[in-house]
């Protein structure tokens, strides 16, 4: 079974709609920030990926179900277990918890592109090998 990685998020005012509950589309940058948490828990840096090999990785796909919701300063945990890694692509499946209680739960597609060009580029040996000590 692969390894689950944890990153804590609090609700703030500004993730909520007028009612006090988080906005849907909030869940995407919590998924955003735990996955770049994840892969610098790994070792690897975004910043040093543009630099220094000139590639990025970009979001290609997201299918996200929204199952309860999150509220003002609610303590979440967001998960991110990578399913697969590809020789240019990495598939994590992720997931919101409040406590013992699955909020939302997605799958994103992650494409390894050159900073350029924007066209899929190998996802280096190196990172690949760090990722691969994630799971």
């Amino acid at each position: 079974m692969p390894q689950s990685f944890h990153w804590p998020v609090r609700v703030y005012f500004e993730d909520t709609d007028s009612g006090g509950v988080v906005y849907y589309a909030n869940y995407l940058k919590f998924f955003e920030r735990a996955r770049t948490e994840w892969l610098r828990a790994a070792g690897v840096s975004q910043q040093v990926l543009m630099e220094q090999h000139c590639i990025m990785f970009v979001v290609a796909g997201v299918t996200l179900d929204y199952l309860a919701p999150a509220r003002l300063d609610d303590e979440l945990s967001v998960t991110v277990v990578a399913e697969r890694l590809g020789r240019a692509s990495v598939q994590v499946a992720q997931q919101v918890w409040r406590g013992d209680l699955l909020l939302a739960s997605g799958n994103i597609r992650v494409v390894c592109v050159d900073s350029l060009t924007m066209k899929p580029k190998p996802v280096p040996a190196e990172v690949l090998a760090k990722m691969r000590a994630q799971v």
